[in-house]
């Protein structure tokens, strides 16, 4: 049930969460449905939460602004990887690579926490940085968790990249592909000397809240070796999910 919107501040925030909460971007009248207000209402108070960067319209679409993502950012990087950093710690002894977790932002994925081997110090570990789909496993394994309308905002750097989206060789069937196993290989596309593997952290109404990416030489990452780092990211993301939804309650978002 949406929330009583009584005051101009309700209204903005209703409207933020129904936003950024959404699994996919939204059009007007489905907003101001799932948040009770009626559409004029709802168009008056969108246009002043894109005027200060809130809210990002697309169209007939609205997606989170930049002052929600910086907000989310630095909320992630202080809650989200507090609360992983235990799971991904695990992960790295166990694997001797390097771990990451990702988290998604208007058109790429941002590494919010990694935890690197001595071994594997040349490698960056990224953290900060925003990872476009069409390079990186983690992006990869998120935005395949959604569904076509809500991946387009990610294919945006690609096409701008030149990189192929249709056919055999291009982006959606890689999309379609990491959403049927369950997990993204990447292997050259950013560096022909590093290969990493991610797994989504997806809630139980499928929306993806982080992705466990797992990094290391490329010449480490033989069959034998990449099935054993799918039983170790499940394993991973089954103990992050179960602390996020457990937090969340309905698993909604993180």
């Amino acid at each position: 049930m949406p929330r009583s919107a009584s005051s101009a501040v309700d209204k903005a925030l209703d409207l933020i969460e129904a936003v950024a909460r959404a699994d996919r971007p939204r059009r007007l009248g489905e907003l101001a449905q799932a948040v009770g207000l009626h559409r004029a209402t709802a168009y008056r108070v969108l246009l002043d939460l894109v005027a200060r960067g809130w809210v990002l319209r697309v169209g007939e679409h609205y997606l989170p602004g930049a002052a929600a993502l910086q907000v989310s950012r630095a909320a992630a990087a202080n809650s989200l990887a507090a609360l992983g950093h235990p799971v991904l710690a695990r992960l790295a002894q166990d694997t001797d690579m390097m771990v990451n977790l990702q988290v998604l932002e208007a058109d790429r994925s941002r590494v919010v926490d990694a935890v690197r081997p001595a071994r594997l110090q040349m490698i960056s570990d990224l953290v900060g940085e925003a990872l476009p789909v069409h390079r990186f496993a983690g992006p990869l394994a998120l935005v395949a968790q959604l569904d076509p309308a809500a991946r387009e905002p990610y294919l945006v750097p690609a096409r701008e990249a030149g990189y192929p989206l249709d056919g055999p060789q291009g982006l959606r069937v890689d999309l379609d592909r990491a959403r049927a196993d369950g997990y993204a290989l990447e292997r050259g596309r950013n560096d022909k000397l590093i290969a990493s593997i991610s797994r989504a952290v997806v809630s139980p109404g499928g929306v993806p809240l982080c992705a466990v990416t797992v990094v290391g030489p490329d010449a480490e990452f033989d069959d034998a070796r990449v099935a054993r780092l799918r039983e170790r990211l499940a394993e991973a993301g089954a103990a992050l999910g179960t602390t996020l939804t457990t937090l969340t309650g309905d698993g909604s978002s993180p």
